[in-house]
């Protein structure tokens, strides 16, 4: 089995491209806070989007099995971001 570098192209591609798409998400987070929406309702609808876009994408099987990971992956801090009081 050949598996790619960390470094190829590809790979470098598609992590600026992830790391431009959760600008995009925080900047609308941010905007939408500014017009007084609770970030819990923010989230939500967030999280429900990103569903649907999956399910069109991948369909229901494989989206439930990526949801089904998600409970462990959140368990081991994998979403949590330092954030400072300053």
């Amino acid at each position: 089995m050949h598996f790619l570098p960390v470094t190829d192209a590809r790979s470098i591609e598609a992590e600026d491209q992830r790391q431009a798409a959760m600008g995009y998400v925080s900047e609308a987070f941010a905007e939408a806070r500014l017009d007084g929406l609770d970030v819990d309702c923010i989230a939500q609808a967030a999280i429900f989007a990103s569903f649907v876009e999956m399910v069109a994408t991948y369909g229901e099987e494989a989206s439930a099995v990526f949801a089904e990971r998600l409970a462990e992956r959140v368990r081991n801090g994998e979403f949590t971001v330092e954030r400072s009081s300053h």
